[in-house]
């Protein structure tokens, strides 16, 4: 096998981490599939995918970076969360994981209730519900992230498929 093909299919299983990255939040999807697009460029010798198709990549993944603390920061501060909601949130993404696909939509919810339960110290009915908000606008800017992320993903296929082909 050519060293130029295996690392033609690291560089794809890169991307595909990368991809899969963008929706479950232990993986680092933007820098995952840059790094994967770096070596395929690499792999080629820097003649299809030049310096300044790179750097535009590079930005776009640091702009993810902003995207994900800018659209969680919304979502819990139009709802007023607490310190401990966000550290909730963080929290209940990352114990989400062990329980599949429904863990990553309930984990941060959950999260983000318990941390804002516990900031408030609040268990009247009235408490409850300001816990749920807190939750559901937690949630909110989560899938925003995830939304613009994905929209920053298929962006930078597209920037590199341009560089590729063109």
């Amino acid at each position: 096998m050519d060293l130029n093909a295996l690392f033609y299919v690291l560089a794809a299983l890169l991307a595909a981490l990368g991809l899969a990255g963008v929706v479950l939040p232990a993986l680092p999807g933007l820098p995952l599939l840059f790094a994967g697009m770096v070596l395929a460029a690499w792999a080629d010798g820097f003649e299809r995918v030049g310096m300044w198709s790179l750097i535009t990549l590079g930005v776009l993944t640091a702009v993810s970076f902003i995207v994900d603390f800018w659209a969680t920061a919304v979502g819990a501060k139009r709802v007023g969360a607490s310190r401990l909601a966000l550290l909730g949130t963080i929290l209940g993404t990352f114990v989400g994981l062990f329980f599949g696909l429904p863990g990553l939509f309930a984990g941060p919810f959950v999260g983000a209730v318990i941390g804002e339960l516990v900031s408030r110290r609040d268990l009247r009915p009235a408490g409850l519900g300001r816990a749920t908000q807190v939750g559901i606008g937690t949630w909110v800017g989560l899938a925003l992230g995830v939304a613009l992320k994905l929209a920053l993903a298929v962006l930078m296929l597209g920037v590199f498929a341009f560089a590729w082909w063109w």
